[in-house]
């Protein structure tokens, strides 16, 4: 009996075996993405410390995706030098900023020895009227480029435009079109704000009286809003400070009650404010975000790595840097230093014509207004508006791949103008992917009770144009989503909620 057992097993483990056998032969081998050398040969140099064992883990994961090129600086910058404009909305080019700066450095309004010096707050593409880029094709010639620009200079606010080709410029006062209010804020305006209290002898002996380090402290320009007849015809911004001692989260540990308003252009402390010398300033455990500091034994991985696959690579095309197409929709986009992104002549084709419909001329942020509505002394004048006054451009932050924007994402870099003039490149400031989250587009089923069997159901895949801006500790997500039935979708996210339109 115990023989007839054996033999039968040893027929089974036989026949296993060749069945085996079989399948190796004739199904084809899967070997998933290998890691970069460079990632494989950190990880196996540092694998033998358990403390690098997380890391090496991220970074093996991050090589398995497939990272999008990274151009260099270098290569980007050549790029850049070199672009000429393809479409009539296309922002200014390197080389058009360069030219205007000439030009209005050159002028008389700003050349002469009794004039001071110049501040750009804007320039950017004075767009051609709408019946002449309506009218324009490809291959027509271009409309006549101009720039428009906001500059300040001796007090005053100008409006220029400048035809780039000839080099004519026109200015108007804009006290004589508007009677108040003051352009955007340089990123030299924010930076200098920042500094000018430390030039204080009293705001100085005010920080240190409170046992803060001023090595130690961080300040903010904090919008002013208008207040009575004493703030007219003078830009002011009110100054308020942190302490970074032992995090980088110094929005966690403010110097309450300490208040410094700031004149912009002369950068003179105007007014100190210190109201607060009895409330302390909070301690610092467990205020710092960043992931390396978080504490080991808290779990952060929860889900495992997700990426979407597009065997066929994306389906949308870029023309021209700034002409997007995507299944049914065509509309072009370019970065700009105040509302983020420009979209214009959004167009959707009509499923029974097969005609390209208009959707939409022009759309972007024009303001988002973030009102505290706190009566206290240090609170009540804080009503930001944090497109028109910082710049969702000028704030905006390279986005990183993989986690800002998925695989198979295409970037667009961003050229602005700083204070002088002079033009710099913002890379990787927008990006486009296609996005599926597992949604349903359309849907339809026949009852069983008919018999018919019929199942018709579509995924919902849409065309994202993204873009964040970091407004002090606020992160803003704009994105503008198309859908193939037509619509638009406009979402600004911030960290702690979601504002869909």
């Amino acid at each position: 009996m115990e023989s007839t057992h054996f033999s039968r097993f040893l027929f089974l483990l036989l026949a296993a075996g060749i069945l085996i056998l079989f399948a190796c032969a004739n199904f084809p081998t899967y070997l998933p993405p290998q890691p970069s050398p460079r990632l494989s040969s950190r990880c196996s140099a540092s694998s033998s410390s358990s403390s690098n064992s997380s890391a090496c883990k991220s970074r093996k994961i991050a090589g398995i995706l497939k990272q999008p090129p990274n151009p260099t600086a270098e290569s980007r910058r050549l790029r850049h030098e070199s672009a000429t404009p393809q479409h009539p909305l296309d922002p200014l080019t390197i080389q058009e900023l360069n030219k205007v700066r000439h030009v209005i450095n050159s002028h008389h309004l700003f050349k002469s020895p009794s004039s001071s010096a110049v501040a750009l707050h804007t320039v950017v593409l004075e767009e051609p009227p709408k019946s002449a880029v309506l009218r324009w094709s490809p291959g027509d010639p271009l409309p006549p480029r101009k720039a428009f620009a906001i500059a300040r200079s001796g007090g005053d606010t100008l409006l220029l435009s400048v035809d780039v080709a000839s080099g004519e410029l026109k200015a108007d006062r804009a006290s004589d079109s508007s009677p108040s209010g003051y352009p955007t804020m340089t990123v030299e305006d924010m930076t200098s704000a920042t500094w000018a209290p430390f030039a204080s002898a009293d705001f100085n002996r005010t920080v240190t009286d409170r046992g803060v380090e001023l090595s130690d402290v961080a300040c903010l320009p904090i919008s002013l809003g208008w207040f009575g007849k004493k703030e007219e015809d003078r830009r002011l911004i009110k100054v308020q400070c942190y302490s970074m001692k032992d995090t980088v989260n110094f929005y966690m540990r403010p110097i309450e009650g300490l208040t410094v308003v700031v004149d912009l252009d002369s950068k003179d402390v105007i007014e100190i404010v210190d109201k607060g010398r009895h409330i302390p300033i909070p301690n610092a455990a467990n205020t710092d975000y960043r992931y390396s500091a978080i504490k080991k034994n808290q779990r952060l991985d929860l889900v495992n790595p997700i990426s979407i696959e597009q065997p066929k690579g994306p389906t949308f095309t870029v023309t021209g840097d700034h002409l997007v197409r995507w299944a049914n929709w065509e509309f072009h986009l370019k970065p700009d230093p105040r509302a983020g992104v420009i979209v214009s002549q959004a167009r959707v084709k009509d499923p029974e014509t097969g005609e390209m419909r208009s959707v939409m001329y022009k759309g972007y942020t024009s303001e988002l207004f973030v009102p505290y509505m706190d009566p206290t002394d240090a609170w009540y004048f804080k009503t930001y508006m944090d497109a028109g006054e910082y710049g969702f451009g000028l704030n905006s932050m390279p986005l990183d791949p993989l986690n800002d924007c998925p695989r198979n994402a295409h970037y667009m870099d961003a050229v602005f103008a700083a204070g002088d003039g002079t033009p710099y490149v913002r890379p990787n400031m927008v990006c486009i992917f296609e996005s599926y989250g597992g949604d349903i587009g359309w849907r339809h089923s026949e009852s069983p009770i008919t018999g018919m069997g019929i199942i018709e159901a579509r995924p919902k895949v849409t065309l994202v144009a993204r873009m964040a801006a970091s407004v002090a500790n606020y992160d803003y997500i704009i994105d503008w989503e198309f859908q193939t039935d037509g619509l638009i979708r406009i979402k600004v996210i911030l960290f702690l909620g979601v504002l869909d339109i």
